[in-house]
């Protein structure tokens, strides 16, 4: 049994900066101290908070009165697969530096998902994506404990419900601990360089100065992200105030046709991008700042970042959970007032809720 701390403040373990005292924390090593810890507690009946990588939280002021297990394991495995690799590698690996090993072995189908902070095994809970991909399009399998059961199952990837920015895991958190995940990555061929997946996203593309579909080496998509998300305060920056931040704090809409008809009333010629089944997804930056919050606005100690307003900043780290949420209500109840649309955050809320 590894060993139990308390008192231990979550700030510091996100990359907010915020977040009270833990009832009791210990670190699993394992995939198997994982789950045996989690199991433990789920008993006893003791609450439990799964800690990876502190990008995607927003922990209350006063903490959380339970046990705090922050997942340390590591590994990665690599097995051919034809013209794929299978990479499975465990929760507590560091998402971005699986990226890296990626791009330096010619890897595809990852790379536009470079600079994102946290652990491998957040990605398939929120379904991670960015700049036109998403780990749904790379991942085959993930371990998991099924807290319900007590058993450990192995689930394909029709079976994790993948949404925009969702899955079966997101829907029932206390349900799923994810304890690995594997990807199938296309291996590159020939002599030259590696070549990313098809570029989907308008503005990489114009980075990279090619059109839409396609291909580049893997390491230039590397670099134009790295470029694009540091330009935005997207990429964790001791030195940069605007990465103290839990990365886009608000989702993408997406709309019924009915909802969309009436924002044209309210906002003719609106930003969208239609989707094959009728809805159509609206670029909440594009929302916050023409409702009149625009980049650096601030409300005390917390702003929106200077950089892209998507993001809610504690800056100076002297900010609370509770001064994030005034300004996420704030922002959130102006969307709704000038637009209809109600804005839906993306972080998980421990001991709160917007």
């Amino acid at each position: 049994m590894t060993e139990r701390l308390s008192g231990v403040r979550l700030a510091p373990y996100t990359t907010l900066g915020l977040g009270g005292p833990a009832g009791a924390f210990v670190e699993a090593g394992t995939a198997g101290e994982l789950a045996a810890e989690v199991l433990r507690a789920d008993r006893a009946g003791e609450p439990v908070l799964v800690l990876g990588g502190g990008s995607n939280l927003v922990v209350s002021d006063a903490g959380f009165d339970g046990l705090v297990v922050r997942v340390a394991s590591r590994g990665v495995e690599v097995a051919d697969a034809g013209d794929r690799v299978l990479v499975t590698a465990q929760s507590g690996e560091d998402w971005d530096a699986l990226v890296v090993r990626s791009v330096a072995e010619g890897w595809a189908g990852i790379e536009c998902l470079s600079g994102i902070p946290g652990l491998v095994g957040s990605t398939p809970i929120q379904n991670v994506g960015a700049y036109g991909q998403e780990v749904a399009q790379t991942i085959i399998r993930v371990r998991v404990l099924d807290r319900v059961t007590g058993e450990t199952r192995e689930i394909d990837a029709a079976g994790c419900g993948f949404a925009y920015r969702h899955s079966a895991f997101k829907a029932d958190l206390a349900r799923y601990l994810v304890l690995d995940v594997t990807y199938a990555l296309e291996r590159g061929t020939g002599s030259g360089p590696a070549l990313s997946g098809p570029i989907a996203y308008k503005e990489l593309a114009a980075r990279l100065g090619v059109a839409l579909g396609e291909r580049v080496p893997v390491a230039d998509a590397r670099q134009a992200v790295l470029e694009l998300r540091r330009s935005k305060g997207m990429v964790l920056d001791a030195a940069d105030p605007d990465t103290r931040s839990a990365g886009s704090f608000f989702t993408n809409p997406v709309l019924r046709p009915d909802q969309a008809a009436e924002l044209e009333l309210r906002a003719s010629g609106f930003p969208r991008w239609e989707n094959p089944d009728g809805t159509v997804k609206v670029p909440a930056a594009w929302l916050i700042e023409q409702a009149g919050f625009p980049k650096g606005y601030a409300r005390g100690p917390v702003r929106i970042s200077t950089k892209h307003t998507l993001a809610l900043t504690n800056p100076g780290m002297s900010g609370s959970a509770d001064d994030l949420l005034l300004l996420a209500r704030e922002v959130r109840d102006g969307v709704a007032e000038k637009f209809g649309v109600t804005l839906v955050n993306e972080p998980i809320m421990v001991g709160l809720a917007l």
